[in-house]
């Protein structure tokens, strides 16, 4: 945690403002909070590729039978293939 940080809760550490404020609302101190600007940095650790229609509708359903989400089956398929050596390699 930054020192010289003044804290509502003033808790030493996240776990005690955690559990400050799990046990209070911030409606009642609303008026101590001041605006802030921050930036986000989101960057997905996904890729995502095109997969032609009557491939994603066949991948849909062997997920289905298989009880997983189309996504998990992929990334199975894909895992083992790479690990066969059958898959090209960068």
């Amino acid at each position: 945690m930054s020192e010289g940080r003044s804290s509502i809760s003033q808790g030493a550490s996240y776990r005690e403002i955690a559990e400050f404020w799990d046990s209070h609302d911030l409606a009642d101190y609303w008026d101590q909070t001041e605006p802030v600007e921050f930036d986000v940095d989101i960057q997905s650790e996904a890729a995502y590729y095109p997969l032609e229609s009557q491939l994603s509708r066949g991948l849909a359903e062997a997920a289905d039978e298989r009880g997983v989400s189309a996504e998990t089956l992929l990334n199975i398929w894909v895992l083992e293939k790479l690990a066969e050596g059958t898959a090209p390699t960068s």
